[in-house]
């Protein structure tokens, strides 16, 4: 798995198993910490998620005068306000953060108090997200909101206000449950018996059980009447458990379990369980209803593929899963038929339209998808596409994750993988510890040191695929010799090496389907690729398209930086060497044997200039990679060496 800011490059992947402990659920992390600064008394959190969504959320109770400690990893130690924020003035971004926005929106709207001057913003994406419903209600009960923007749309201004005590308050529940539980996660700081209605169908029901538990836990039982009345009673106070454990995010486990679902696990990931608060562990039911071989215990559940066969596709209602069923649309990719997700129009109106963005990017993977206004129906890839520009993520963490497990199919580019940060920062190392990629052996060295006939040979031997790197370039060399750019020009080179269209296997090289194996071996055309490989424009065009080669069973790959830079995964990594006149030598039977003129000498003099040249570039430089293996092979046959190269990959496993 290779990475930049920009991008991340995820590999075949073969299979898929382990155990992977989960983050604290985002859900859970947050609501705990509003409660924890409106309650009396101390409260230490343990198993606190750190990620942006949670860092918006306690840098805002912060700004509000809440005082919090970090007592160790994921654990932190609140001190209650009892109900009213010492900080009557403040201006607070929460950047794409919903729960966080809507639920501080009316704790500080309702929060004991008249004085109170508050400026809620966020990144634009948030002011593209409703609230109005939530705002609606709040002014019922004498709130005092006004839209800093667009009306019904963050940002938010909050002034002075008398509060209503008690009575019904009626409230939308078919946008977003958050509408509800800000409500609820508010009401008790008034005082008063209130009821709540909720008006149309209620999504997403259970994150509002996990609101109505966690209120609880501070001491606030709601009373419920049926599905869709709430009557929060008077003289709720918000008082401290002492100490909240907040377990792990469900959400993020799905995941996991269709990693191992369709790498063959089993994968088992721990923090949640038959126990868990949180709806999203239906998601392992929906998993089951696909063929996946399921198990749970309380805090743990466990997935691998089906005993026989592939998975099948489903129709399945999502609305009480609305964030895992984003997992599905994915894992579909690997079903043996159709799968349609309905009722999940909330996707819509998340961190960003999902549900057009996830037609979108499954597309761009070869799948046949139908998008409506509340479902999805998504045909398998009758074989795979792997989009040269990657996978578009929208800032969208769970669009990220879930394409990764795209990766099952073909080697995967994922755009902006850093959005992951919003509720699950280290998710690719995690997913690499348990995903066992397409094996790579690399083969590097110098010119005319044999890496392309020992992978050759190697190659065919395992019955690997092959990557002769160095033909790309001499590829992209040419390509820009016939459309008349100069290799010295980055720009126009690196143009040329993004459209270039190079198939070629073992006896063959085509440029746009014509055979050039001979032409792109002539000396001024390797010089030409020498030059062009410097210059990292170039290099970062044609890196991607490389990876792409990695397919399984696995792949032998040549070139000077295959495992330095182009696969630094590499199982096994040799560095082939020799001395400089014995690859004249070689160099020179090889071009006679073509019927191709050449003068030893100069031979000899070119390779001399090419080593210093490649050693001293700065995208890549000729180098061993760390951790490889370097053999001479200056008196060595080619059945010895490659020979070699077999024993140290069968000790690499």
């Amino acid at each position: 798995m290779m990475n930049t800011p920009e991008s991340i490059d995820l590999p075949e992947f073969l299979s898929a198993r382990g155990t992977i402990r989960l983050p604290g659920s985002k859900s859970i992390s947050n609501r705990a910490l509003l409660l924890a600064a409106l309650a009396e008394g101390n409260t230490e959190i343990h198993g606190l998620l750190e990620s942006d969504d949670t860092t918006y959320m306690r840098e805002a109770l912060c700004r509000l005068g809440v005082e919090m400690t970090p007592l160790d990893a994921g654990v932190w130690r609140v001190r209650g306000a009892g109900g009213i924020f010492p900080v009557r003035r403040a201006e607070l971004f929460l950047g794409n953060a919903g729960t966080a926005f809507r639920s501080l929106t009316a704790a500080l709207a309702l929060g004991g108090g008249g004085q109170r001057d508050y400026l809620l913003s966020g990144v634009p994406r948030m002011y593209e997200r409703p609230i109005g419903d939530l705002v609606d209600a709040l002014r019922r009960l004498g709130a005092d909101i006004a839209y800093r923007g667009e009306a019904g749309y963050p940002p938010l201004a909050i002034g002075p206000a008398a509060i209503r005590s008690g009575g019904v308050v009626r409230i939308r529940g078919d946008v977003s449950s958050q509408f509800l539980t800000g409500l609820l996660l508010a009401l008790p700081l008034t005082g008063a018996e209130t009821t709540v209605e909720v008006v149309g169908e209620l999504i997403s029901r259970p994150y509002v059980e996990i609101t109505l538990s966690m209120m609880a836990r501070f001491g606030a039982r709601v009373e419920r009447e049926g599905e869709r009345r709430f009557v929060v009673p008077a003289g709720c106070v918000y008082r401290s458990p002492g100490v909240v454990r907040v377990e792990g995010d469900a959400s993020s486990a799905s995941y996991f379990l269709a990693l191992g679902a369709i790498g063959g696990g089993p994968l088992r990931v721990e923090g949640v369980g038959e126990d868990s608060v949180q709806g999203d562990v239906r998601f392992a039911d929906a998993l089951a209803r696909m063929g996946a071989r399921i198990t749970m215990g309380p805090d743990w559940i466990e997935a691998g593929a089906p005993t026989a066969g592939k998975l099948r596709g489903i129709e399945l209602d999502c609305n009480a899963i609305p964030d895992a069923a984003m997992t599905l649309a994915t894992t579909a990719l690997f079903a043996s038929g159709p799968t349609t997700l309905k009722r999940i129009a909330s996707w819509r109106v998340k961190e960003t339209d999902r549900l057009a963005a996830m037609a979108t990017e499954l597309r761009k993977l070869g799948a046949t998808v139908e998008e409506g206004e509340d479902h999805l129906r998504i045909r398998p890839p009758a074989a795979f596409v792997s989009p040269l520009q990657g996978i578009g993520t929208y800032g969208d963490h769970r669009l990220a994750m879930c394409f990764s497990l795209a990766s099952r199919g073909v080697p995967v580019r994922i755009n902006d993988p850093a959005c992951v940060s919003k509720t699950f920062p280290d998710y690719f190392a995690r997913f690499a510890e348990v995903a066992r990629a397409v094996p790579v052996i690399a083969i590097d060295g110098p010119s005319a040191s044999g890496k392309g006939t020992i992978a050759a040979r190697v190659a065919g031997e395992l019955g690997w695929h092959y990557l002769d790197s160095g033909a790309i370039y001499r590829l992209t060399a040419l390509a820009a010799r016939r459309a008349g750019v100069s290799w010295d020009d980055e720009a126009g080179v690196a143009r040329i090496a993004a459209e270039l269209d190079a198939q070629f296997d073992e006896h063959s090289i085509r440029l746009a389907g014509e055979d050039v194996g001979d032409a792109i071996r002539h000396e001024d055309i390797s010089a030409g690729a020498s030059r062009i490989a410097a210059l990292p424009s170039v290099r970062g065009a044609l890196l991607f398209r490389q990876r792409l080669f990695r397919r399984a069973p696995g792949l032998v790959a040549d070139g000077r930086d295959m495992g330095s830079v182009v696969f630094s995964d590499a199982q096994t990594k040799v560095f082939l060497t020799a001395s400089v006149e014995a690859r004249a030598r070689r160099r020179h039977k090889q071009l006679m044997e073509k019927g191709i003129a050449a003068n030893i000498s100069l031979l000899l003099l070119d390779l001399c200039e090419r080593d210093l040249r490649d050693s001293q570039r700065g995208a890549a430089p000729l180098k061993q990679s760390e951790g490889g293996y370097r053999l001479d092979t200056t008196n060595l046959s080619i059945g010895e060496t490659v020979a070699q190269v077999l024993t140290w990959s069968r000790m690499a496993g």
